[in-house]
């Protein structure tokens, strides 16, 4: 993983293109435009048999240049900082700031892979670069700013925390009208990414998000229970509670039977008695509408 920093100062984390992967998609754009020259050629030979050797040398030249130049320019600027090779294994060019590249950025690329990278030094240059640089960069991306990042990233799903049993009647009595999305997804994010923290890092990030999801939560922890394990139960109770209100029985749960159901004629009011002032003997002087405030 590589932080590259937005021209508006926001960090990106994005996995970086190593040797073998990028040596593999220049080895099929190779290939391909290889295979392009080859077409080429014949298609002067056949078209312009007899010409003079100069003319030949020209037509060879201008061939080279459209087939390893041009073509490889044309199609990144197009496809964003893709090649054929590229687009097979999940590659792509940006900028160091993690923008879309752009015409200069793929002609830079190209003038430095015939001259630095590929063609005069046969591969030397890019292999040296690439290895002694931290991004991984060639000469090109070197000269033009870019980088390769990329796209297809292997997604590993982890099942989330069992709660403690011993914590599981306590976190039913939570209170989490207060608790912010943002707060959970940071808890999450935490509890995703333990395996790759240090013991240290895990404890103390642990204790700092518990102390602030405490004080949005309630009732508190049993006494003694540690901050991951806190954590642990707020976002299982709180997963446990999404997943009954999206329920498809959720709602027939929630709405009461037909029995219960009002009807359309009103119950008979029940009968008054002579003395209004002895049907509500605990009903504070002054207080409207027989509602008691709690003290």
């Amino acid at each position: 993983m590589s932080d590259l920093v937005t021209g508006e100062a926001v960090p990106l984390e994005l996995r970086l293109a190593k040797l073998p992967s990028r040596a593999l998609a220049i080895v099929l754009d190779a290939v391909v435009l290889g295979l392009l020259g080859l077409g080429l050629l014949l298609l002067f030979t056949q078209v312009v048999p007899d010409v003079d050797l100069a003319l030949a040398t020209a037509m060879v030249i201008a061939g080279g240049v459209f087939v390893v130049v041009v073509i490889p320019t044309t199609v990144e600027t197009l496809t964003r900082g893709k090649s054929l090779g590229k687009a097979a294994f999940g590659l792509r060019v940006v900028r160091d700031d993690g923008g879309p590249i752009r015409f200069r950025h793929a002609l830079t690329r190209a003038l430095a892979g015939v001259f630095a990278d590929f063609i005069v030094t046969a591969g030397v240059g890019a292999v040296v670069c690439s290895l002694l640089n931290s991004r991984d960069k060639r000469i090109g991306d070197l000269l033009a700013g870019t980088v390769v990042v990329r796209e297809r990233i292997p997604s590993v799903s982890t099942p989330p925390p069992a709660i403690d049993p011993r914590l599981a009647p306590w976190a039913s009595t939570l209170e989490l009208s207060r608790l912010p999305d943002r707060l959970a997804m940071a808890a999450r994010t935490l509890l995703a990414r333990a395996p790759q923290l240090a013991p240290e890092a895990r404890t103390r990030l642990a204790t700092e998000l518990a102390a602030e999801v405490a004080s949005v939560v309630s009732p508190p922890p049993p006494p003694g229970t540690p901050p991951w394990e806190y954590l642990v139960a707020v976002l299982a109770e709180r997963r446990r509670r999404d997943s009954l209100r999206l329920s498809p029985g959720a709602a027939a749960a929630a709405t009461p039977p037909p029995s219960a159901q009002p009807s359309a004629t009103p119950p008979a009011p029940p009968p008054q008695p002579a003395d209004p002032a002895a049907a509500e003997p605990d009903r504070p002087s002054g207080a409207p509408g027989g509602f008691a405030p709690p003290t």
